[in-house]
C-alpha cells in the first residue's frame, strides 16, 4: 500500500506537523494561518479541539462504544440503549457520530474540529454538540461566520447537515484540497484491508455491509 493510502488510513504520519499543539497536514498549515488569523480579526479565539487521530485512537473509540463503556448519542444527543440491538444497528448507532476506524477523516490531517474558546462563559465546558453552533448557543456566532467565510481560505463543512449518514457536525472543518487528495486513497477495499488486521469490535457485521456503509457515511458529505 502506498505512503499516501497508508496516511489517509491513519496508519502513518510523516505528513503531520504541530499547530497549537495538534497534528495537521503540513499541506493546511498557509491556508490555516490565514483562517486563524480572519478568525481573531473577527473578534474569536480560533482553538482547535481535535485534529489528526489515528487509526489506533479512532479504533479504541469505536471499541469503547461498541462494548458500552463509552456513551453511544442519538441525534438529540441523548445515550442509546444498545442492549436490545444488534451488531449491525449498533455500529450504524456508533457511525452517527463516530467514524468507522481506517475511514475517519481525522486521519487526514487536513479535517480540524473548532470552536472560539473566548465565547465560553467561565463556568461552561467545551461539549462539540450541535446546540453549541445553533441559535443561543455558545458558538452560534462563530459558526455563522465560518459558513459565510470558510471557502475563502480553502475549507468546507463536510457535515454541514444530516444527509441520512453522519450527524450534523458545525464544527468540522476540512481542507479542500488536501482531503480530496486523501479520500482518493480511503475506498471500500482499502477500509476492509486495515479493519481485517485489527482488533475491531463488530468486525463481522462491518465487513458484511461495508460498500453500503461506505456509501451511506463516508462519501455522504456536503459538496466542496
Amino acid at each position: 500500500m502506498s505512503t499516501i493510502a497508508l496516511q489517509a488510513l491513519g496508519l502513518e504520519t510523516s505528513h503531520l506537523v504541530d499547530y497549537q499543539d495538534r497534528l495537521v497536514h503540513n499541506q493546511i498549515v498557509n491556508d490555516l494561518d490565514a483562517l486563524n488569523k480572519a478568525v481573531k480579526a473577527a473578534g474569536f479565539e480560533f482553538t482547535i479541539a481535535s485534529a489528526h487521530r489515528d487509526f489506533h485512537r479512532q479504533a479504541s473509540i469505536w471499541n469503547a462504544k461498541f462494548s458500552g463503556k463509552r456513551s453511544i448519542l442519538d441525534k438529540n444527543s441523548i445515550p442509546i440503549d444498545t442492549d436490545s440491538l444488534t451488531d449491525s444497528e449498533i455500529v450504524e448507532s456508533i457511525m452517527l457520530f463516530s467514524a468507522l476506524p481506517g475511514a475517519s477523516r481525522h486521519h487526514f490531517g487536513s479535517d480540524l474540529d473548532i470552536y472560539a474558546k473566548n465565547c465560553l462563559a467561565p463556568h461552561e465546558s467545551l461539549q462539540l454538540e450541535p446546540w453549541e453552533y445553533q441559535s443561543g448557543g455558545p458558538f452560534y456566532e462563530f459558526s455563522c461566520w465560518l459558513e459565510s467565510s470558510l471557502s475563502e481560505f480553502g475549507f468546507f463543512k463536510p457535515y454541514d447537515k444530516y444527509r441520512g449518514g453522519v450527524a450534523a457536525e458545525p464544527w468540522h472543518i476540512s481542507h479542500i484540497k488536501t482531503a480530496n487528495m486523501m479520500t482518493k486513497c480511503v475506498t471500500p477495499n482499502t477500509i476492509r484491508d486495515a479493519i481485517a488486521k485489527q482488533n475491531i469490535l463488530g468486525k463481522a457485521a462491518i465487513l458484511a455491509e461495508l460498500p453500503r456503509l461506505y456509501t451511506q457515511y463516508v462519501t455522504n458529505i456536503a459538496k466542496n
